[in-house]
């Protein structure tokens, strides 16, 4: 096991060619699913959080339930709509990075959109009578609500960066843990366990580990300095 360890130290010490490929792609499906998860996962929960609708509570039970999806399910739900025969079967998508980053992305929208939602209804409850004396209300109140939270908003992203980050199944289905092409972290570390290559699986697993607190020391400074700024 030590030796094991101290190879998977050497692995990233050195810039192992293999092992920062794997990174670099790991990085690039990741963040482009959370950004687009973002895009639409923050307007999508401010909506909810000060719209008022028939059918909002269901909407809003459906969105937290989907925030545990299983993998799995939505890697097998994706492949039958890339595959040949399915719907989107014509794009050639199937077994890409693109197809991986829809995957992540469906992954991801909940998770962001329903944290969003309840971050923007608890400030909406503060602020709301003072923005309507203003005459800001509805998309406008949101909006407006939405990017005075913004620095708090981290969270719900790091939550969803989190999820795609680790993600496995749902992108060995669609991506097919091709070496060089759709090879992440996450399922690379399960295929060199398996097959007994421990140095790289610990190598991976370190840089991801690492790659995740300083994430999150970056959002925690970030937030410090925004409540600073403001206080």
């Amino acid at each position: 096991m030590i030796d094991a360890l101290a190879s998977g130290l050497r692995l990233v010490a050195t810039l192992d060619l293999r092992l920062w490929e794997i990174v670099g792609l790991s990085l690039a499906v990741s963040l482009s699913a959370v950004a687009l998860a973002t895009l639409l996962g923050l307007p999508l929960g401010a909506a909810l959080a000060v719209g008022r609708f028939p059918g909002r509570q269901a909407v809003i039970v459906v969105l937290n339930a989907l925030m545990g999806l299983p993998p799995v399910v939505v890697g097998l739900f994706i492949y039958l709509l890339l595959s040949r025969a399915g719907p989107l079967g014509e794009l050639g998508l199937l077994f890409t990075p693109r197809a991986m980053i829809v995957a992540q992305t469906v992954l991801v929208l909940p998770i962001i959109a329903a944290l969003a939602r309840q971050a923007v209804e608890d400030a909406w409850q503060e602020y709301e009578e003072q923005l309507r004396s203003l005459g800001v209300d509805g998309l406008h109140g949101a909006l407006t609500v939405l990017w005075d939270i913004r620095f708090s908003l981290l969270t719900a992203v790091l939550a969803g960066l989190g999820r795609a980050s680790a993600e496995v199944g749902a992108v060995m289905i669609v991506g097919g843990n091709i070496d060089g092409v759709t090879r992440v972290m996450t399922t690379a570390i399960a295929l060199e366990t398996s097959k007994g290559d421990l140095p790289l699986a610990l190598g991976l697993g370190m840089v991801l580990i690492a790659i995740v607190l300083a994430l999150n020391a970056g959002a925690h400074l970030i937030r410090d300095a925004a409540q600073r700024r403001h206080g």
